[in-house]
């Protein structure tokens, strides 16, 4: 089978979700697909500063976001060992002032229904069931190939995770590599905890080679926990969510305080992802080539230590659908406005991305490193905590 015209994307994720939805709004015909037989999102909770929200905003899903997320009324730092405050970054109105958006913690299967449902009233074919195995490109179409399908279109976006098929076929630049670092989630109904373990708010505990931070998510009515500790997992990395047992957690987080204690032992099940992440990239032209670009993990994946991967999907997301809106103009061309993409993409993410490796070694930092974290903290938390150059942006939509 042939077939000819529009935008391809790789990938039924919120990245590839994202995707479908703006280059559709922007006025192309899209095909996307995926791999699995159905959709379905595994996970926990993820965060999304003002600078995405605004996003979820410009295609119109403020209501559903604010049926499905948490908007917490506040940050807060804690040490993990002694369990003493070290700062504080009131979100809430206070956000809302700052950067013209809340900040929302939404469970990651929400925001995918929330995204799917979007993409569900555009004009979207959808080919389940079908991993895009291959493509070629000339300067006048990229090929796709599907199993028995063969389609050629006028753009492909790559959006199926960290895994890549479409950037190992760009870019061939090898596989993800190991951080040494396993994520335990877990998802509870906070009714189903002690009064004093629910929480309307963020909370981060910062220790030796660990840290735990958790927050509500569907509505205030689930607590999402992730517990980060540095170590290894074994088997196969490609299988990226493992079954666990809490006792290998809680021996991790042995003396830490008991207000920690006390939240983790109220936790039966935990599931454990060994985290993988890529380095920065190093231009535009490895973003997107000819009629081939990037979008979300498959270009940047990250790690979650500035809670920004989904985000930056969604900015990514965002910025494509103008440039696609642009190339529907005769006076630009399809590969020239990917280029340009990638250009208003690549240094935003590589600079989030170089931050999130930061955070992670003060977040797990020991000896006078965690003292002096903790001072500054103490002195300059709401500064420190704040990243106006991150939460202030403002991407550019269809």
């Amino acid at each position: 089978m042939n077939d000819r015209g529009g935008v391809i994307v790789s990938g039924g994720g919120i990245g590839g979700l994202a995707a479908a939805l703006a280059a559709s709004r922007a006025g192309w015909e899209v095909r996307l697909f995926e791999g699995a037989p159905a959709f379905s999102e595994v996970g926990a909770g993820i965060q999304l500063g003002p600078n995405v929200v605004k996003v979820l905003h410009g295609w119109g899903l403020t209501e559903a976001l604010q049926a499905v997320a948490a908007f917490p009324d506040r940050l807060q730092v804690c040490n993990a060992v002694s369990g003493q405050p070290l700062g504080e970054l009131p979100l809430g109105d206070a956000m809302v002032q700052r950067y013209g958006a809340a900040y929302a913690t939404v469970h990651r299967a929400d925001l995918h229904r929330l995204l799917l449902s979007a993409v569900q009233q555009q004009d979207v074919k959808f080919h389940l069931g079908r991993p895009l195995q291959s493509f070629s490109q000339t300067a006048q179409a990229v090929t796709v190939q599907a199993g028995a399908l063969e389609i050629e279109a006028d753009a492909l976006i790559g959006a199926d995770g960290l895994w890549s098929t479409v950037r190992q076929r760009l870019l061939g630049d090898g596989l993800p590599r190991q951080t040494g670092h396993l994520a335990y989630r877990a998802l509870l109904p906070q009714a189903s905890l002690p009064a004093h373990l629910r929480s309307s708010h963020i909370t981060a505990w910062l220790g030796p080679r660990l840290h735990v931070v958790h927050y509500p998510v569907r509505a205030g009515e689930w607590l999402n926990v992730v517990a980060i500790v540095q170590g290894q997992l074994e088997g196969d990395l490609d299988q990226w969510d493992h079954n666990h047992h809490a006792g290998e957690l809680a021996a991790a987080l042995a003396g830490t305080c008991t207000a920690l204690q006390d939240l983790i032992a109220a936790i039966d099940g935990w599931r454990v992802w060994a985290l993988c992440d890529r380095p920065p990239m190093a231009g535009a032209h490895q973003q997107a080539v000819g009629r081939v670009a990037l979008l979300g993990d498959a270009a940047h994946p990250m790690l979650p230590y500035l809670a920004q991967g989904a985000g930056m999907a969604l900015e990514d997301a965002a910025e494509l659908g103008h440039a696609l809106m642009q190339a529907l103009d005769p006076a630009f061309d399809v590969p020239t406005m990917l280029q340009r993409y990638a250009l208003n993409r690549w240094q935003r993410n590589a600079r989030v991305q170089a931050r999130a490796l930061r955070n992670g070694q003060i977040f797990h930092a020991d000896g006078l490193v965690r003292w002096g974290r903790d001072m500054a903290l103490k002195l300059l938390g709401e500064r420190l905590l704040d990243v106006p150059w991150l939460y202030g942006a403002t991407p550019r939509q269809a």
